[in-house]
């Protein structure tokens, strides 16, 4: 089967067409078409597909096949082997699709031309787009780069498409050499960029409209770019303009003053909490007494077997305040499931925690661990009441509890 004829190569911004359907098979659900000539642009370089119609089918996938072809897997009604289509592209994602890439060459070759920094990969997402860097740059460079950036795009410059021959390449000022063989397409941003590339580009850069640095970290001992560019941009400053006035509203603040209001409520909270922390223990001291002088005599001792409402601080505040006191072992499960379990015992008394622990979470689940004085687990999954009865078992028998014995 000959190769589809491209037609995005020479008219990235040919919107529909009329082609020959050259082969027709059913993929499950979807048909796998091939075409004598296309303007689908297939997933490849880092750009995703286009969408659209064929023949009023919708178009789900575009793909490149092992011959060089381009299969276009649509739904019903899907058109037959023989027949002439009409395909209609999805305009609003190829001008994004050739936005984001057109922004990617551009920011691309600043970077390097400024600062050296070479781009390693290039991602081409649903709502952002990323480069990899092969070194990590400042925020005052990257600032730098895309003011760079920006300003040719206000300039409004050509972006051109050219071919040339391998040999014809090899003496050309590429910007990253090719791998590939043949004729090269090459896409040039007129005294900016030259790089071989098969993607669909916009034909000058004011249709970017602006490029943004959205982020940047650390990655592979480079750096990570996301960038944005057209209608993206807009979008996203939109977000942060919602963003940034919800939280005016919020803390009465301006805009400028939200980073200081954010850092007070921060110390505040930080604050709040401790006290929290210190009300909570002194409010355990005093309920700890009131279970201490509730506690059942046991062999050992005496055992406080309860279910407490509350987390994982509480309870372990409890049972530490009455382990604070002579000849008590505790054990509280919290009333919440899946349940947190909380042993603990006083000096003095020889019957371990941390064995406790194991055995209840060898028969219900759960994770943890802890010392013979003081063992926790949580995740456990069974009601409260069943695994209190368990550990009062566990603490019935002569010997201490073993992990795992049933």
């Amino acid at each position: 089967m000959p190769q589809t004829d491209r037609l995005y190569y020479s008219q990235p911004t040919i919107r529909w067409f009329e082609a020959r359907v050259v082969r027709s098979e059913a993929r499950g659900d979807q048909t796998a078409v091939w075409l004598d000539r296309t303007a689908f642009y297939p997933t490849s370089g880092g750009q995703p597909h286009d969408l659209g119609t064929l023949g009023g089918a919708p178009v789900h996938e575009v793909q490149e096949d092992e011959a060089g072809g381009v299969v276009h897997l649509v739904g019903a009604p899907a058109p037959a082997a023989g027949v002439t289509v009409h395909g209609d592209i999805d305009w609003g994602r190829r001008v994004d699709h050739m936005q984001q890439h057109t922004g990617q060459h551009l920011l691309s070759a600043v970077l390097e031309h400024l600062f050296h920094a070479r781009t390693v990969s290039f991602h081409l997402g649903t709502e952002s787009s990323t480069i990899d860097l092969d070194r990590e740059l400042t925020p005052a460079q990257l600032a730098r780069g895309e003011d760079e950036a920006n300003q040719a795009i206000w300039r409004n410059v050509p972006v051109l498409i050219r071919y040339a021959t391998e040999d014809e390449a090899r003496a050309m000022p590429l910007r990253k050499e090719s791998a590939r063989t043949g004729t090269l397409r090459l896409i040039e941003i007129e005294g900016i960029d030259l790089s071989a590339c098969g993607g669909t580009h916009v034909a000058s850069t004011g249709a970017l409209g602006q490029l943004v640095l959205a982020s940047w970290e650390r990655f592979k001992g480079g750096q990570r770019l996301e960038f944005l560019c057209g209608a993206r941009a807009l979008t996203r400053a939109r977000l942060h303009r919602e963003t940034v006035a919800g939280a005016v509203r919020l803390l009465s603040v301006l805009p400028t003053e939200l980073p200081p209001a954010i850092e007070r409520l921060q110390s505040e909270l930080k604050e709040q909490r401790r006290a929290l922390s210190t009300a909570q223990l002194e409010l355990a001291a005093y309920e700890a007494v009131a279970l201490a002088d509730a506690a059942e005599p046991w062999l050992f001792g005496r055992v406080v077997l309860r279910v407490v409402d509350g987390d994982a601080v509480r309870l372990k505040a409890l049972a530490s305040a009455i382990a604070g006191r002579p000849g008590l072992f505790a054990v509280l499960v919290s009333s919440a499931t899946p349940s947190l379990v909380v042993a603990a015992r006083s000096t003095g008394l020889d019957r371990s925690c941390h064995e406790l622990i194991a055995a209840l979470a060898s028969r219900f689940g759960g994770r943890g661990g802890g010392r013979p004085d003081f063992a926790q687990c949580g995740g456990l999954q069974a009601p409260a009441d069943e695994i209190l009865a368990c550990a009062r078992e566990r603490l019935a028998e002569p010997d201490a509890p073993r992990p795992g014995v049933r």
